[in-house]
């Protein structure tokens, strides 16, 4: 890696490191005054950093481990108990989290190059559901299912406002089950910017959502449900590949936007047909007007753009296991899913540099290759807790980044797998953790 690049990621951690240990940051983000103010093993810091190691085995083991790092043993031994951290982390505002990948993302696309499409930060908002653990107070804050077999099921609604060409969260949020994935979707707007392209599954169309992200001075590309919208269904009956319309706010649509304080003015969009490859035809409402600079053939590869925000859940899930959550409070919840969001993120900036040294590496190959994120990401286990307290930590980046660039995979693309209606799901029963 280049002088530059070394000083980019060097300046990144120093300045979280700075804002982590900041009396500031501190007193922003712990319960009262006198929380984390005696001499204990599990300070603010500490806590902190605990939870940022992505916590998937049993608590005391864990804790152990933890320990071991920092103080540099042979063997690991008890230092705190799992009692104490549970205390600990009472006096932790899952905010301090938040916080951290705000300062994380704002210092990432002021002082790097991110990835864009034709001159835009490409977005993508996407939801899923996440299981929780069935006790009372969980229950009572986020909801729970009635299915149709079984008993009742403990779930949140997860949102994300996702940079797809450079796998970065730009804001994630966890909420009770009864808010709506357009609402929460709306939760994101305040991070856009003009020069923002977001992109939305079907789901999501709503005039008062375009009209909230135009408000921004962002555009955006969408895919529409083919039988709610007349002019989609005028659209499609004319055969048309491409035709430019006024979306019109109907009486529903002008009662949300007259509570959320947004204009009723028509919004001049352009309706694009696709046809995928079984066959099946789609249609995309996007606020690019310009057929100079955004032709017809350029929206069928802009969509598919929005895969890598399926993705991302799917590795969250299943690599950094974010529903094998360490507590049983509502705040712990908060906790975990925070922490989480901000370790992958830090994951995906740390890969930047080795993936462009990997496709200099593979350009000759039958196939573009890509680091392997489940490897590094079993590589920052521990030494996430490295970056952030030791006083050198160059040595630490070139040797993930020497790691990054030995461990690789082919990107196979065209290929086309169909999606399973029915997985069965990965458990993490609370009391049978496993050990490392």
């Amino acid at each position: 890696m280049n002088q530059i690049t070394r000083e980019r990621y060097e300046g990144l951690i120093y300045h979280l490191k700075s804002v982590m240990t900041s009396p500031e940051f501190v007193d922003r983000h712990r319960r009262t005054q006198k929380d984390f103010t005696r001499k204990r093993w599990l300070t603010f810091h500490f806590t902190l950093l605990f939870l940022l190691n992505m916590i998937k085995h049993a608590l005391q083991d864990e804790l152990d481990e933890f320990f071991k790092v920092l103080q540099q043993q042979k063997v690991a031994e008890p230092v705190v108990t799992k009692s104490a951290f549970s205390q600990a982390r009472q006096k932790l505002k899952h905010t301090a989290f938040i916080e951290l990948n705000q300062v994380q993302v704002a210092y990432y696309y002021q002082h790097f190059e991110p990835l864009c499409w034709q001159g835009f930060r490409l977005l993508a908002i996407d939801g899923s559901m996440s299981e929780l653990p069935a006790t009372p107070a969980i229950a009572a804050h986020f909801g729970v299912w009635h299915p149709h077999a079984g008993g009742t099921c403990t779930k949140a609604r997860l949102s994300q406002l996702f940079d797809v060409l450079n796998k970065v969260t730009l804001d994630a949020c966890i909420s009770p089950k009864a808010m709506g994935e357009r609402a929460l979707a709306a939760t994101h707007f305040h991070h856009l910017n003009p020069g923002d392209l977001l992109l939305l599954d079907r789901g999501y169309p709503a005039f008062w959502l375009f009209a909230a992200i135009r408000e921004q001075g962002a555009d955006f590309c969408a895919r529409m449900n083919l039988t709610d919208w007349q002019v989609v269904r005028d659209f499609l009956a004319s055969g048309e590949q491409e035709r430019w319309v006024d979306l019109q706010p109907a009486y529903e649509a002008r009662k949300v936007c007259a509570q959320k304080d947004l204009s009723l003015a028509p919004i001049p969009v352009r309706l694009v047909r696709v046809e995928l490859p079984d066959g099946r035809i789609e249609v995309l409402v996007t606020s690019l007007l310009d057929a100079v600079r955004f032709p017809y053939e350029v929206f069928k590869e802009l969509y598919a753009h929005r895969w890598p925000v399926e993705e991302d859940y799917k590795q969250m899930k299943s690599r950094l296991e974010v529903e094998n959550w360490s507590g049983t409070t509502v705040e712990a919840i908060y906790q975990d899913f925070h922490a989480t969001v901000f370790s992958k993120n830090l994951a995906a900036i740390l890969a930047q540099p080795a993936q462009e040294e990997v496709q200099q590496q593979t350009k000759l190959r039958k196939y573009p290759y890509r680091v392997n994120m489940t490897n590094l990401i079993s590589k920052l286990k521990d030494t996430i807790l490295y970056l952030f307290v030791d006083p050198q930590i160059l040595p630490l980046l070139k040797s993930l980044w020497k790691q990054m660039t030995r461990v690789i995979e082919p990107v196979r693309t065209g290929r086309s797998v169909s999606r399973k209606k029915s997985v069965k799901r990965k458990r993490y029963p609370l009391n049978y953790k496993s050990t490392r």
